[in-house]
């Protein structure tokens, strides 16, 4: 399975200048970079040659291209053309959104393209906010709202400029209470704290902490959930939350085998099928599930997912 990360901002939060530094590691030059244009110049010439190829080699040796239709259609036909050799054998897939994009749909369309699903594996949402214009930002456009309510992680970028960013870092704890925060200290941060795997404890681990958050829920349950119980209940949750539910991500112990935690997903309707670990992360073999959601009322998920056991339960006898 190929990690992919997905990496969004408002207009000028430095998602260009992120990969750039990103791609001047030689650990992370294996890397290909996908560009959703819609309406905005490409990335400069340092990382993106403008060309009408589809695909282009740079410099730094890794693999970049343009989105100009179909994203899932992309993402097959680079592995198709590393799997024939005439690209280079990329280790990870980095996608870069519009700054005035919905990251929705970009995944969505991992989730649920079955060909993309069982080739690819979405690892994280990284969300850029520029401390200087960042309280501003959100204050004025729902899409920087999106942006900030669907990431795993969320970077402010030139805190050099934006003073004190401690009420911007409340507001955007206020909209994800699950995404820990940090700043890139001289527009420099870590690869591996923003792509690599292992980002899951630390979001269920910060949603605890913040769990106050008006749009943040957590479950947590110490039994092993059966997998038709905990099934049924994201499908229903799903169908009755729907554009509701931005983010739904956690670790569950099934009854079934309670020692291979599943990692579940769900977006807005859309439930991404059980992905099981060959072991748990960590000493915590807790059930955890975080959902970031709008107006869901915080006693539903808990309540529905009891009534779903009681049924599996009185079914099977």
């Amino acid at each position: 399975m190929i990690p992919v990360s997905v990496v969004t901002g408002f207009l000028g939060a430095g998602k260009t200048t992120l990969l750039r530094r990103v791609l001047g590691d030689p650990a992370w030059a294996n890397s290909a970079v996908i560009v959703n244009e819609f309406g905005e110049v490409p990335l400069d010439h340092e990382l993106l040659a403008a060309s009408e190829e589809v695909l282009v080699n740079v410099s730094t040796g890794c693999l970049c291209c343009v989105v100009r239709s179909d994203l899932t259609a992309t993402l097959m036909e680079l592995l198709r053309q590393r799997a024939a050799g005439t690209v280079p054998p990329y280790a990870r897939v980095l996608i870069e959104t519009s700054g005035l994009a919905d990251p929705a749909p970009i995944l969505h369309a991992l989730m649920t393209d079955e060909a993309v699903a069982a080739t690819h594996r979405l690892q994280s949402v990284v969300t850029l906010v520029d401390a200087l214009h960042g309280a501003g930002t959100l204050a004025r456009h729902p899409e920087a709202q999106r942006q900030a309510m669907l990431a795993d992680r969320i970077l402010l970028t030139k805190p050099d400029l934006g003073g004190d960013t401690a009420a911007l870092e409340a507001a955007l704890r206020a909209h994800n209470p699950a995404a820990p925060v940090r700043a890139a200290v001289q527009g420099a941060v870590e690869p591996a704290w923003l792509f690599a795997a292992g980002t899951l404890p630390e979001f269920l681990d910060a949603s605890a902490r913040h769990s106050e958050g008006v749009a943040g829920i957590t479950l947590e349950r110490e039994a092993p959930i059966p997998a038709l119980a905990l099934t049924l209940w994201m499908q229903a949750l799903a169908e009755h939350a729907g554009a509701r539910l931005l983010r739904l991500k956690g670790l569950v112990a099934l009854a079934e085998d309670p020692g291979r935690p599943v990692v579940v997903h769900a977006i807005q309707h859309m439930v991404h099928p059980l992905e099981w670990l060959e072991a748990w992360p960590g000493a915590d073999t807790r059930s955890r599930i975080v959902l970031i959601g709008q107006g869901i009322p915080r006693h539903l998920p808990a309540r529905l997912l009891a009534a779903i056991e009681a049924e599996v339960r009185d079914a099977g006898g």
